[in-house]
């Protein structure tokens, strides 16, 4: 398919009638130039909807499920409502009231069981992608574009890993090619949900934190895509987020290394795995906003002309700093390492990053505080034996922690750059906890004290002179 274009719209572009209008427009414009196809996301707020119903379910709370249906439902049928002509509502709406059936389904049936199965909470949680498929497809069609709906299940071959998916790509590329390639040829725009998938014989999957921005990009490579548009509610990627340095500018583009590493340091913007489909063809991704359709955005590549230096500085918040030491010298750090990674692997949690002492033999990591729970269940599992008879400490967990990151392939080879990073940092008064840096020098990632971590971001922005 020449010059096929693939778009995804995230949850606050899919958020209103209004706002599925704009993307409207945004289609039409592009649809009269070249073959589209796009990617939606549920509506804002949506899936934790849906993820609260499951938990109210699992309790028991009737009322409080009925109510969560009832907003679910409310939302969508005016939304259907402002949205469409009246004379195409009776049939959106049957529709849309089927596939909330479908969730009530599954909302009682953990209501019964008392548990949330993983396959049934992937089945579940994708209902709000279907949702937006639906009203985005019809919307469309009712201004004359032709469109249609596609539960992703029926394209993206993922593995069995539910909550966290891989994509099958040879797989995928053959369901592609059976089910979108035709209405791309025929003219009909695909508007295919984010974030969801299947196994081989059927199973429904989804593809974890970001799923929809990697979707857009599995679907982007098997399509073999001249580009891919992600639009949001921000400009494009930043040189720092705007709430915390108000000098913050956009990057008018950046590569695929340095926006996968903003992105798994805590840029808002997309998915790490998002690039990774990508790579192998070099399709450029645009990151757009939909609220400013005024703005270039950021232009992610393999390759691009940018002076030396950091290109971003980024941050997250919400982390914990896990502290693993063994209490007997002769037990083996590294084995112990290696189990404790698998033990994270084991529970999908990603390590942000990772430091070590040769001497004491000691080592922290940083996770993600939502992940915390399951990670160190899973780390007490593995080394249930070596707690209990004191050959490992008990393991030390710090919540009063943040991690900043600064990025840029220009970094490599730049000498003094981390002691002025770290000298700025110190400056402000901000004790520094650990440090991690690859060989690559992609990335210098420091964790600090919670309280302090805005200070140092501004301060890292200011000493590298970013924005400017």
């Amino acid at each position: 398919m020449q010059q096929l274009l693939v778009m995804k719209f995230g949850g606050t572009s899919m958020g209103s009638a209004d706002r599925m209008r704009t993307a409207g427009q945004i289609c039409a414009e592009q649809h009269k130039q070249r073959p589209v196809a796009i990617v939606v996301s549920a509506m804002s707020k949506v899936t934790d909807l849906l993820l609260d119903t499951l938990r109210k379910a699992e309790a028991g709370d009737s009322a409080a499920l009925e109510a969560n249906l009832s907003q679910l439902e409310q939302r969508h049928v005016i939304t259907c409502c402002e949205l469409l002509p009246t004379d195409r509502q009776p049939a959106v709406l049957s529709q849309l009231h089927s596939i909330i059936g479908d969730f009530r389904r599954i909302a009682q049936g953990v209501q019964m069981l008392g548990e949330r199965p993983p396959r049934s909470v992937d089945e579940a949680v994708a209902v709000g992608e279907r949702l937006s498929a639906l009203l985005m497809a019809a919307h469309l069609d009712a201004v004359g574009i032709p469109a249609k709906a596609i539960n992703a299940a029926s394209v993206v071959v993922t593995d069995a890993v539910f909550g966290n998916a891989t994509p099958l790509m040879d797989p995928t590329r053959e369901k592609a090619d059976t089910v979108l390639h035709p209405l791309l040829e025929a003219g009909t725009l695909p508007v295919v949900t984010g974030f969801n998938g299947a196994t081989i014989d059927g199973r429904p999957t989804t593809l974890g934190r970001g799923g929809s921005d990697f979707s857009a990009s599995i679907l982007a490579a098997v399509l073999d895509a001249t580009d891919l548009w992600i639009w949001t509610d921000v400009d494009g990627i930043m040189t720092a987020d705007p709430r915390l340095v108000p000098g913050a500018a956009v990057l008018p583009e950046v590569t695929y290394s340095e926006a996968a590493e903003l992105a798994y340091n805590g840029a808002k913007v997309l998915h790490p795995r998002t690039l990774a489909p990508l790579v192998e063809k070099g399709i450029p991704v645009w990151s757009k906003n939909s609220f400013n359709l005024s703005a270039p955005g950021t232009r992610i590549a393999p390759r691009v002309d940018a002076p030396q230096g950091p290109r971003a500085v980024t941050s997250m918040a919400n982390v914990a700093l896990v502290s693993v030491a063994p209490a007997d010298p002769e037990l083996n750090a590294v084995q112990v390492m290696s189990r404790a990674l698998a033990a994270l692997a084991a529970a999908n949690a990603e390590v942000l990053a990772l430091t070590s002492s040769s001497y004491r033999q000691s080592f922290c990591f940083l996770i993600r505080r939502d992940e915390l729970s399951r990670a160190t269940e899973s780390l007490e599992t593995t080394f249930a034996l070596e707690l209990a008879h004191g050959y490992l400490k008990p393991f030390e967990v710090d919540e009063n922690v943040g991690l900043l990151a600064i990025v840029g392939e220009g970094m490599r080879g730049t000498t003094g750059m981390a002691g002025r990073i770290f000298t700025a940092i110190s400056q402000e008064d901000v004790n520094i906890i650990a440090i991690a840096q690859g060989s690559s020098e992609l990335t210098i990632a420091i964790v600090v004290r919670r309280d302090g971590l805005e200070k140092a971001v501004r301060a890292v922005h200011e000493v590298c002179q970013l924005g400017q």
